[in-house]
């Protein structure tokens, strides 16, 4: 007894897979900018520290992904425990 033949199995397959990619790609298919993956050169110039003061920041709690050898930062998660340290020390948030 055959439910679906194989064409019409394989032309749902492919008629389902255009569709979610047309979606993909209609909803901007990029992360937000403040998710993309920062280097730990790229956020030390972005934040204005050196790259000692970053280890330091790492060595103390400073979220991080390390893949292979490369160190890695997700700049929402970054800005979130900066702001969130700075309000525990007593600080405004300036934005």
């Amino acid at each position: 007894m055959e439910i679906i033949n194989q064409e019409a199995l394989s032309r749902c397959v492919r008629d389902a897979v255009r569709a979610e990619l047309q979606e993909h790609f209609n909803a901007g298919g990029n992360p937000p900018q403040d998710e993309r993956l920062l280097s730990k050169q790229e956020l030390s110039e972005e934040l204005g520290v050196s790259l000692v003061t970053l280890t330091d920041w790492m060595k103390k709690g400073l979220p991080y992904l390390r893949l292979h050898k490369r160190v890695y930062f997700k700049k929402s998660e970054v800005l979130k425990i900066m702001v969130q340290k700075t309000k525990e020390q007593g600080g405004k948030d300036e934005r």
